[in-house]
C-alpha cells in the first residue's frame, strides 16, 4: 500500500500526458474537470492557512502538473466539442448555459474579462512579485551564511542549529528560483487558453455548418454553450492556481496564517472602521444611492469597529493594573504592603517577577542607535547593508585578532537628529556621527588639483577634513584627488574604529574561558599546566586585554600559554610576562605592522629612555612614570611635530623604543596620542628594514 502511494503521482502524471492522446468518454471528462476545480480549490486554501512559503514547498511541482493537468483536459474537450457536435459533458454544457443565459454576447464578454484579469493582473503581478523575490533572495544569501557562521564561531548556536539554519536557507533560495520558472508556466496556461477558446469557437462554427444540417444559429448557440462552458471549467481552476500562486510568493512577515493575520491586524485598527462605517452612512443621504445596503455596511463597521476598541481598551486596562505596585500605588511612589497583605501570588511567580525585574538591568557590550533617516541603512526589506557588513566586520576581525566580538545591538532612537547615529560601548557613549544619507563623502587631499562644491565636514574615524558632496560631483571629486566613499562604508568604519579601539573593554571573563576551552581540545596539556597553578583566569585576562588594547593578535593561544609558563618561572609580574608574550609575537606583531618589508618609525632618543628611567616609581598599583611638568610638555610637543611626518605615509605611526622602556612609554603618551603604537626593537624581526625618519630628543 505503501510503495502504491509512493508511485501514486507519477502514474497521474502518466495519465495526464495520454490525455493528450486518448479520447475520453463525457461522464469520464466530467470527473476529471471536477478533480481538477477540487484539487485547485484544496491549493487555494493550503496558500491561505501556510505561516511561511517553505511550508508548502512542492508548490511549484505543484503548480506545473496542474497546468498539464487542465492543458491535457481542454484538448480531450476540444476533441469532443468538433466531433460530437457540442457535446462535452455535463459540467462544460451546465457552465456554458449559466454564463451565458441565452445571450452569446454577453457570455462572451464575461469569459473575456476573466481571462484578462488572470493574465493582466494576477498572474502577471505574481510573475514580477517572484522575479524579485528570487533575485533578493539568492543576493542576500552569502549574507545569510555569513551572519550563520558568525552566529556559530560566537557560540550563539550549535552545530546542529547552523546546518539546519543553513538547509532552510538552501531550500528558500531553491523554492523562490522555482517560484520564478513557474509562473512563467501559469503566464504561458493564460495564453494558451484564450487561443484553444478561439480555435473551439471558431473550428466548431465551421464544422457545425458543413457538417451538420443545423442552422447558423442553432450552431452559434451549440458552440458558443459549449466553448464558452469549456474555456470556464479550464479557467475557474486557473484563476485559483494564479491567486495561490501570488498569495505564496507575496508572504513575508507573518506571525501567522493569512486568515489570522488579516483577522488580527485589521482589528487592530478600531478606528478605522469605525471611520469607514461613518464614511459609508453619509454617503447613504446622496441622492440616487441605495440608502439601505449603505446603512446596513455602515452599522456593521461601526459595531465591528467598537467592539474591537473596547477589547483593546480592556487589555491595555489589564497590563496598566499588571503596572501597579503591591500597595495600590502607581509610577514613582509606591506604598509597601503590610506583612498581613499577602500578596496573591506564588513563590515562583514572585521570583519570576523579581527576575524580570533584574532583566532591565543588563547593559549591551556593543550597541548603535540611529536617527530615523539612516534606517534605510539598516533596513534589509529597503536593501540596507549595514548589517551584512557588520557581520563581515565580526568574522574579518575574529580571523584577525583571535577575539570574537559580541554581537552589535541596533535601534533607532527619537532622541537623536535625523541623520545622527551614537556608538554605546557598555551602555555609555563613546563615539557620536553624522552623515548625509543622499551624499557622498569626499576625503581632501593634502593638495586637491581642484575645489569642489559641498558641505565641510570632519571625517568621523580619523579627523580627516572632508566635505559632502551630491553623486553628480562624485567623478569630479575623484578627478581633483578627493577620495570618494558613501554614507553606509563612512559608517561603518567609524563603527568598526570605534569597536576594535575599545575591544579590550569587551573581553570578558567568559569569552576567556571559551578561549582556554578552544584551546584545550588541541592542548590539553598545556592549559592543564598553567590553570590555576602558573596563573589565574583573572591575571590571563589582564594579559590578553593589554595584548587586545595595542592592537596585538591573540590568536595564537599556544604561543602565549607556553611564554606564559616559561616566564612564570622568573617573574610572576604581568607587565613583564606581556612584554615576553609580545617578544614571543614578533613575527605577528611584524606582518601587521610592516609593509612591504620595510617600516618607517620614530625612535627615542638616549637620553630621553634615560629621563624615563631614572622617573620610573614604585607605588601600589605598580611602576609608573614621575616625569615633571616641562620635561613631559617637551617631550608632547617634540612627538606632536614629529608625527607630522606621517600624514603622507599611508603607514600607521610607529614609535620604536627599547624594550625597558616601552610599556611605560606608552602609557605615558596613551592619553594624548591613542592611535600611536610604540613598539620595541625585539619586537621586530631580523629580516625587515627599518627606516627611521624622525627622532624624539629632549633638546
Amino acid at each position: 500500500m505503501k510503495n502504491a502511494l509512493n508511485y501514486i503521482v507519477s502514474i497521474f502524471v502518466i495519465g495526464i500526458v495520454l490525455l493528450l492522446i486518448i479520447p475520453l468518454p463525457t461522464w469520464l471528462l466530467d470527473m476529471m474537470f471536477i478533480l481538477n476545480i477540487s484539487i485547485s480549490l484544496i491549493i487555494l486554501l493550503i496558500s491561505m492557512q501556510i505561516k511561511e512559503s517553505l511550508e508548502f514547498s512542492i508548490f511549484p511541482s505543484l503548480l506545473l502538473i496542474t497546468t498539464l493537468f487542465r492543458i491535457g483536459l481542454n484538448i480531450s474537450s476540444t476533441r469532443l466539442i468538433l466531433t460530437e457536435q457540442g457535446e462535452a459533458g455535463a459540467v462544460i454544457k451546465a457552465f456554458g448555459s449559466f454564463v451565458l443565459q441565452g445571450n452569446v454576447i454577453v457570455g462572451v464578454i464575461i469569459f473575456l474579462i476573466i481571462v484578462l484579469v488572470q493574465f493582466l493582473v494576477i498572474t502577471k503581478g505574481a510573475e514580477r512579485v517572484a522575479e524579485v523575490a528570487a533575485r533578493f533572495t539568492l543576493d542576500a544569501m552569502p549574507g545569510k551564511q555569513m551572519a550563520i557562521d558568525a552566529d556559530l564561531s560566537s557560540g550563539l548556536i550549535t552545530e546542529e542549529e547552523s546546518r539546519i539554519r543553513r538547509y532552510k536557507i538552501q531550500k528558500e533560495a531553491d523554492f523562490y528560483g522555482s517560484m520564478d520558472g513557474a509562473t512563467k508556466i501559469v503566464k504561458g496556461d493564460a495564453i494558451m487558453s484564450i487561443i484553444i477558446t478561439v480555435i473551439n469557437f471558431v473550428a466548431g462554427t465551421i464544422i457545425g455548418m458543413v457538417q451538420s444540417t443545423m442552422t447558423f444559429s442553432e450552431v452559434l448557440s451549440v458552440y458558443s454553450i459549449a466553448t464558452i462552458g469549456d474555456g470556464l471549467v479550464s479557467q475557474i481552476p486557473a484563476l485559483l492556481i494564479s491567486t495561490a500562486t501570488g498569495m505564496i510568493v507575496t508572504r513575508a512577515v507573518s506571525d501567522g496564517s493569512l486568515n489570522n493575520d488579516v483577522a488580527t491586524q485589521f482589528l487592530a485598527q478600531p478606528q478605522a472602521l469605525m471611520m469607514g462605517g461613518g464614511i459609508m452612512m453619509m454617503l447613504s443621504v446622496i441622492p440616487g444611492m441605495p440608502f439601505v445596503p449603505l446603512m446596513v455596511v455602515g452599522a456593521i463597521l461601526i459595531a465591528i469597529g467598537f467592539r474591537a476598541f473596547r477589547t483593546m481598551k480592556q487589555l491595555i486596562a489589564t497590563d496598566a493594573s499588571a503596572m501597579t505596585t503591591p500597595g495600590g500605588a502607581v509610577g514613582n511612589a509606591p506604598m509597601a504592603p503590610a506583612e498581613e497583605e499577602a500578596l496573591p501570588m506564588s513563590e515562583n511567580d514572585f521570583y519570576k517577577d523579581i527576575n524580570n525585574v533584574y532583566s532591565l538591568l543588563n547593559v549591551e557590550p556593543i550597541e548603535m542607535e540611529i536617527g530615523y533617516s539612516l534606517i534605510p541603512l539598516v533596513d534589509e526589506a529597503s536593501g540596507g547593508k549595514l548589517i551584512e557588513r557588520i557581520v563581515i566586520f565580526r568574522r574579518q576581525y575574529a580571523q584577525d585578532m583571535g577575539f570574537v566580538i559580541p554581537s552589535i545591538r541596533l535601534r533607532d532612537s527619537s532622541n537623536l537628529n535625523t541623520n545622527q547615529y551614537v556608538i554605546n560601548i557598555k551602555g555609555e557613549e563613546v563615539a557620536r556621527g553624522e552623515i548625509l544619507i543622499d551624499y557622498y563623502l569626499a576625503l581632501e587631499p593634502p593638495n586637491p588639483a581642484g575645489d569642489i562644491d559641498g558641505i565641510e565636514t570632519i571625517e568621523p574615524s580619523y579627523g580627516i577634513p572632508s566635505k559632502w558632496i551630491t553623486p553628480e560631483n562624485k567623478e569630479m571629486a575623484e578627478i581633483y584627488g578627493y577620495t570618494v566613499i558613501d554614507p553606509l562604508s563612512v559608517m561603518l568604519t567609524h563603527l568598526s574604529e570605534t569597536v576594535k579601539k575599545h575591544a579590550y573593554e569587551l573581553l570578558t571573563r567568559n569569552e576567556v574561558m571559551q578561549l582556554i576551552e578552544n584551546i584545550k581540545k588541541s592542548s590539553p596539556e598545556l592549559v592543564e599546566e598553567t590553570f590555576p597553578n602558573v596563573i589565574t583566569y583573572g591575571s590571563f585576562q589582564k594579559i590578553l586585554s593589554n595584548l587586545l588594547k595595542e592592537g596585538v593578535p591573540i590568536k595564537d593561544m599556544e604561543t602565549i600559554l607556553e611564554t606564559i609558563v616559561d616566564s612564570s618561572t622568573k617573574t610572576h609580574d604581568l607587565d613583564t610576562i606581556t612584554e615576553n608574550i609580545r617578544i614571543a609575537l614578533k613575527r605577528t606583531i611584524t606582518r601587521k605592522f610592516c609593509e612591504g618589508g620595510q617600516m618607517k618609525v620614530i625612535t627615542l632618543d638616549a637620553e630621553v629612555e634615560k629621563a624615563i628611567i631614572s622617573g620610573l616609581t614604585k607605588g601600589e598599583q605598580g611602576i609608573y612614570i614621575s616625569m615633571s611638568p616641562e620635561l613631559m610638555q617637551k617631550l608632547i610637543s617634540q612627538i606632536s611635530e614629529q608625527m607630522k611626518k606621517f600624514n603622507e605615509l599611508s603607514q600607521t605611526p610607529i614609535i620604536l623604543t627599547s624594550n625597558v622602556v616601552r610599556a611605560y612609554f606608552y602609557r605615558l603618551i596613551e592619553q594624548f596620542y591613542p592611535n600611536i603604537y610604540v613598539l620595541s626593537f625585539n619586537e621586530i624581526s631580523n629580516n625587515v628594514q627599518i627606516q627611521a625618519i624622525g627622532n624624539i630628543v629632549l633638546s
